[in-house]
């Protein structure tokens, strides 16, 4: 996913950046208003500062949604009431109030498209994908996985965490992703209950090795 982050503040770009690489993203900073229209191509959520320095940024978001279609979310230090409902009228998909913890960024990105309905297996979206990786089958619009031919059968949580660690393709899911598409939220215990969840399926599907721990940071498809 392609992120353009319009921040001025280079300590938060210096740390926002790297930690949403980290996380899967490819993201481009813009430290101006001006020049952002110019960057839209191609991006699929811009992550929008209201304190810029050469024009205001609700202005910028009404711009940006006046030129596309792109999802907008607004982090900013504003959080009085007016602004959120002022960032929201101008075209915003969401508003988060600096400062705020990147797992609850990531999740509100996810969130965002996937009401808009861009991701691919998000938990109400309908589908006719199949991913195939070794002898294991996961066919999203009949809900089945087979292993070898025959069938598997999981909860419906365990095989939206498969889908999504599968369609990934090799890439990292992130935790805060994965807990967002398939559960909608985190809690304290939100870390452990994805491990169990991922511990059922590698006994369910007989493939240990199929996911694997990326530690600190979420799963990825391993070698079958």
């Amino acid at each position: 996913m392609r992120v353009l982050l319009v921040e001025d503040d280079d300590r938060v770009a210096e740390a926002l950046v790297p930690a949403l690489t980290r996380r899967g993203f490819h993201v481009d900073r813009q430290a101006t208003g001006r020049g952002t229209l110019d960057r839209l191509g191609g991006v699929d959520v811009v992550l929008l500062d209201l304190g810029l320095p050469d024009m205001d940024g609700v202005t910028l978001c009404r711009a940006i949604r006046a030129a596309s279609d792109v999802a907008i979310i607004v982090v900013s230090a504003r959080g009085e009431i007016d602004d959120r409902i002022l960032g929201l009228h101008a075209g915003a998909d969401d508003y988060l109030v600096k400062p705020y913890d990147v797992g609850e960024l990531v999740a509100r990105v996810h969130a965002v498209r996937r009401r808009r309905g861009a991701d691919p297996v998000g938990v109400g979206a309908v589908s006719t994908e199949v991913f195939e990786t070794g002898d294991v089958r996961v066919d999203l619009g009949r809900h089945e996985v087979t292993v070898a031919g025959e069938s598997v059968a999981l909860s419906r949580k365990e095989f939206q965490v498969l889908a999504l660690v599968m369609a990934a393709g090799g890439a990292v899911c992130t935790r805060e992703r994965i807990l967002a598409e398939v559960w909608g939220r985190t809690w304290s215990g939100a870390n452990r209950t994805l491990d169990v969840h991922v511990a059922t399926l590698r006994t369910k599907l007989g493939r240990p090795s199929l996911l694997e721990t990326v530690r600190g940071v979420g799963y990825r498809l391993g070698q079958v």
